[in-house]
Order: structure tokens, then C-alpha cells, then sequence
């Protein structure tokens, strides 16, 4: 089962964008981080419980703290939404990812148009992997990259530095209702997984839909 998010994001000035709609996978522990600070911090709150259900409450207060900062930090960079999947792979393990939806301005209101700009800036990088894809909602653009974290050895089991392999999966999708782009990321550690981590968000963005904003019907029809 999945469930929807309906996105209302606020811009870098304060004025309330067209609306956004999306399906989140099951597993996938969410906030609005555009909500107000009330709902924001009740939304952290739920967030804490539902990653960490045996804590107890000096551990909820902790990571909500954590969260909450996070998101502060993250709604100041323009991220209007951020998830932490979590998925058993049996025998004790654990897959993870994360997930962040940012809004910018477009600076054009043509999908096609800001669709192919964002193509041509990026598809030159040797180290990405730059993908032209036509989804429901209009044309778009996926931008796979790897890297590497290196993790100090203080931090360790062994007590050396070890390196961590990272993917990122980035689909950038124009508003096909304003001059706006929605920026899609996805992190993971868990490049065992990977895989199933491209059909994941396949599936939130081939899910995504623009309603038409309130009034415009009226306007128009």
C-alpha cells in the first residue's frame, strides 16, 4: 500500500506555489517539511516514533530534536519535503535511503524548454549519468551519480578509515502550472539495494500530478 503526500510548498519569499501531488513507497517515513512550525514539529514527532518504535521517550525527544533542526536547515535550502526509508532485507539487515523534494524557480514557464536546459546543463558531466524521461506529468530529467564517503577510522569497528559507497538518484521535473522545478533526490548507502531503489523512485515521480490551482477552473472554465 502506498500513500499519497500532497504537497502545498512554500517559495523563497513566502507566496504558496502551485500544489504538488506524489505517492511515497510503503516504508517510507516522511515530513512536510513546508508545514507550518506546529505541524512540523508534531510531524517530527510522529517521524522519531515511527523509525525508532522501541525507543522511549529520552530517545524520541533526542532524535526529534535532531529532526528538527534538520528540517529547519533543510526548509532554508528550499527543501519542502524529506523521508528516511527504512526496509528489511532479512537476516537482520536493513536498507536505507533518503528522499527530498525542493522547489526552485524556473525563470521559464515551458517544460520542454526548462526540461531541455537542464539536460544540456548537466548531461556534459562525465560522472553523471543524464537520462531525458517523458513522464505523465510532462518531460523531465534524471541525473544518477556515485561517490564515496570515507569514514574516519575514530568512528569504526576496526579503527581504520573505511569507504562508504553512496548513490544519488536526482530527477528534476518543471511544473507544467508555473515557472517552477521540482527536484527529486534520493541517497543511499545501501548500493546492494540499487535496483530496487531506481524503481522506487520511478514510482514517486511516474506518480506525481499537478493539480490545477484553486480558482483557475472557475477562471478558466
Amino acid at each position: 500500500m502506498h500513500d499519497t503526500e500532497e504537497l502545498k510548498v512554500l517559495g523563497v519569499q513566502g507566496a504558496v506555489l502551485p500544489p504538488m501531488a506524489f505517492r511515497v513507497p510503503e516504508g517510507m517515513h516522511a515530513i512536510e517539511v513546508s508545514l507550518d512550525g506546529t505541524e512540523r514539529g508534531a510531524a517530527v514527532q510522529r517521524l522519531v516514533r515511527d523509525i525508532y518504535p522501541k525507543g522511549d521517550e529520552p530517545l524520541w525527544d533526542v532524535m526529534g530534536a535532531l529532526y528538527s533542526a534538520t528540517t529547519e536547515e533543510m526548509l532554508s535550502g528550499g527543501v519542502s519535503f524529506f523521508g528516511i526509508g527504512l526496509y528489511d532485507i532479512g537476516d537482520g539487515g536493513v536498507a536505507h535511503c533518503s528522499l527530498t523534494v525542493a522547489v526552485f524557480e524556473s525563470g521559464a514557464a515551458d517544460q520542454d524548454v526548462v526540461a531541455q536546459g537542464i539536460f544540456a546543463t548537466l548531461n556534459p558531466d562525465p560522472m553523471r549519468d543524464v537520462t531525458w524521461l517523458d513522464l505523465p506529468c510532462g518531460p523531465a530529467v534524471s541525473d544518477i551519480s556515485f561517490r564515496k564517503l570515507v569514514i574516519d577510522g575514530a568512528f569504526t569497528k576496526s579503527g581504520k578509515d573505511t569507504d562508504l559507497p553512496m548513490g544519488q538518484i536526482q530527477v528534476h521535473v518543471p511544473f507544467p502550472t508555473g515557472p517552477y522545478t521540482a527536484v527529486f533526490t534520493l541517497d543511499t548507502a545501501s548500493v546492494e539495494q540499487w535496483e530496487e531503489f531506481t524503481h522506487a523512485i520511478a514510482g514517486v515521480v511516474g506518480s506525481l500530478e499537478f493539480p490545477a490551482p484553486p480558482g483557475q477552473n472557475e477562471r478558466t472554465g
